[in-house]
């Protein structure tokens, strides 16, 4: 999955820089190889300059903020302004905003910014749902156009359609291969400690994932309506009715039998391994938790109690991350706890839920102020959260 969306990135950026190339060819009616190239180079140096600097810009920036809320806000605004700044230099926009975005998913995360985090994960799956959303919903209003399209000529534009399905497809598999051969050597050469998918099994399953969606709806529909001559732009029609029939033909058959390949393939996480990693890091995490806990007490003096208290808390961190950590009798001492918690906290988030519900009503009374009624419910919130 990490390959597959690191994938999916890098390759939507290149090809929308070479459509650009593309289609400033088609426009200007000219076209020369070199100066292509040239400008293929060009645009990717600039674009992934102004991405990192405007993502290093606006790290120092969420450092000043504070707040969730501004956060998050930024995060939405920098994108525009790295695509607008980098298309203004001649480089590539697209390339820019995942350069920014990269950079600030490295290095603008605060380790103590919980909120910000939690509350920027939920904003972001929103906006990816409804951008996805609308892209599909343009292709439903341009259908109608692209049937008009195909009217009388059904046979050879389907048959357009399937040409392109297959290399498409097809070209995938031919990159795929010696590129798994490659990574596979490259990681025997330098003696990684690293999972990587190299089996044929799993080569089969990245091939068969190479959907058509968002990005070539976008592309499609941003093909301009005239060249520079001020002729119509040549086949822009039959292009959008090619790609909507790739962009179905890939969906819906390699997305509806996809898991139906994964199943029969055998392809499968390994839950061991997973388990041993959360291991570790719940060992790390607890012993950092025990080590800062030792810092505290060589500054100040704690009592007998809370110090020991403080010490199970730590051992607590590591053990509801993964309880392997904890021996048998620890271990059941723990899962008991656990289920002590969980129904203490089954009847905390009643009793909470009863007060939000007086709260809430609250706000129909005479004289309420709203402001006061929103704060209080806020906080209640917050604690029903923690």
């Amino acid at each position: 999955m990490s390959i597959l969306e690191g994938e999916g990135l890098f390759n939507d950026v290149t090809a929308i820089v070479l459509y650009h190339v593309a289609i400033a060819a088609a426009v200007s009616g000219t076209f020369s190889p070199w100066q292509a190239g040239l400008d293929l180079v060009l645009s990717a140096v600039v674009g992934a300059a102004v991405g990192i600097a405007l993502g290093w810009g606006a790290n120092k920036l969420m450092d000043l903020l504070g707040d969730a809320t501004l956060q998050i806000g930024l995060t939405l605004l920098v994108p525009y302004a790295s695509y607008v700044m980098a298309e203004e230099l001649h480089g590539s926009g697209v390339l820019a905003v995942l350069t920014t975005a990269v950079f600030l998913a490295e290095y603008g995360s605060d380790a103590d910014d919980v909120m910000t985090r939690l509350a920027g994960h939920t904003f972001w799956n929103i906006v990816d749902t409804l951008v996805t959303g609308v892209a599909f919903g343009l292709v439903g209003l341009e259908l109608h156009n692209a049937i008009r399209t195909a009217s009388g000529r059904w046979g050879e534009l389907l048959g357009w359609a399937a040409v392109v399905v297959v290399v498409v497809v097809f070209v995938r598999l031919l990159w795929l291969l010696p590129a798994t051969w490659l990574t596979k050597r490259l990681h025997a050469r330098r003696d990684y400690d690293e999972d990587i998918p190299v089996s044929w099994r799993e080569t089969v399953v990245m091939w068969w994932s190479g959907m058509r969606g968002v990005a070539s709806v976008a592309l499609v529909l941003a093909i301009p309506l005239e060249t520079d001559a001020g002729a119509p732009f040549p086949n822009r029609d039959e292009l959008i009715f090619i790609a909507f029939g790739v962009i179905v033909a890939t969906l819906v058959v390699q997305g509806l039998t996809l898991p139906w390949l994964v199943r029969r393939l055998g392809v499968k996480a390994d839950r061991d391994q997973e388990k041993e990693l959360a291991k570790e890091l719940a060992i790390r995490a607890s012993k950092a938790a025990k080590r800062r806990l030792r810092e505290i007490e060589e500054q100040e003096e704690l009592p007998e109690e809370l110090s020991e208290q403080m010490l199970r808390r730590a051992f607590d961190i590591g053990v509801r991350i993964s309880p392997e950590v904890a021996e048998d009798e620890r271990r059941e001492a723990s899962r008991e706890r656990a289920r002590r918690l969980k129904r203490v906290r089954r009847i905390q988030q009643e009793m909470l839920s009863a007060a939000r519900h007086e709260v809430l009503a609250a706000r129909s009374e005479p004289g309420a102020d709203p402001e006061v009624v929103d704060r209080v419910l806020r906080h209640l919130d917050v604690r029903s959260m923690r």
